[in-house]
């Protein structure tokens, strides 16, 4: 996957350590028993230094079906990210479900809620594959996609989204699970304390798909906080590498930990299921 590109590419991005991605992938909207009204992709700067992207394209496809332009593809307006900031991209909807938080960009592609494929990019050229030259990021989700890095994203609902649990390692498998969609636009992350959310570590969290009652650190750290994602503190504690910290008191979904770990904040998002 391409993240950094030269003078001659049309997508730039400003710094080596800054990656703006595909975080977060809805295509239930309006749906029955669809929680909102709308499809969202949210993007996500998962680097440590604010990121620019100039010309890029979000690119759709079916499970199987190929990129071919068209109302299929959109441009987007020129983004600029802080570290941890998202980026919200409302798409098509229907009847059932609740308004999306104000998106930043508004586009019309008519997302699967089950499997596809979906594309950010360099250029509207139609990619042929998660590696095509013009492509900045890819998640292929659901298992009759065709197209994916590593390995395809679990498949969401008509009640779930696909969400990304830490950064960006190219495998859609392992960085996406299945979970409440949690639309964020740019003005989310200020109240999830985006001064703690400036360094992600995969040592900090183990278990950031919480299957059990507790989380798991792989670091010891303090000033750990456990945000719900209306920005609220539901958990604090300070705690040693190795332990776990008992959360049975917290509803199922999506949760940012926030902690300090060597003098560094650093932050995940997991899923309690």
């Amino acid at each position: 996957m391409k993240k950094i590109f030269t003078i001659l590419g049309i997508a730039i991005i400003s710094s080596a350590n800054a990656q703006i991605v595909i975080n977060e992938v809805y295509g239930g909207g309006g749906n029955s028993g669809a929680p909102y009204k709308n499809d969202f992709i949210e993007l996500k700067n998962v680097g440590t230094s604010s990121a620019t992207l100039t010309g890029a394209f979000i690119q759709y496809a079916s499970a199987t079906g190929t990129f071919n332009g068209g109302t299929n593809t959109h441009s987007l307006p020129n983004i600029t990210l802080a570290p941890g900031q998202t980026y919200l991209i409302q798409e098509s909807g229907g009847a059932n479900g609740v308004d999306l938080p104000t998106a930043d960009f508004t586009g019309a592609l008519n997302l699967s809620g089950t499997a596809g494929k979906v594309a950010l990019t360099s250029s509207s050229t139609a990619v042929t594959s998660a590696t095509s030259t013009n492509v900045i990021d890819f998640v292929g989700f659901g298992a009759t996609a065709n197209y994916y890095e590593g390995s395809a994203a679990p498949a969401p609902s008509n009640t779930t989204s696909i969400a990304r649990v830490s950064g960006d390692t190219n495998n859609n498998g392992a960085d996406f699970v299945a979970g409440a969609p949690t639309p964020q636009n740019s003005s989310s992350t200020g109240t999830l304390a985006v001064s703690d959310l400036s360094k992600v570590k995969g040592s900090f969290v183990k278990n950031t798909f919480v299957k059990n009652e507790g989380i798991t650190f792989g670091s010891q750290a303090k000033d750990v906080k456990v945000y719900n994602m209306f920005g609220q503190v539901v958990k604090t504690a300070s705690v040693k590498e190795n332990e776990t910290l008992n959360v049975a008191e917290l509803a199922k979904g999506n949760y940012i930990v926030t902690g300090t770990v060597n003098n560094q904040p650093v932050s995940q998002k997991i899923l309690k299921d």
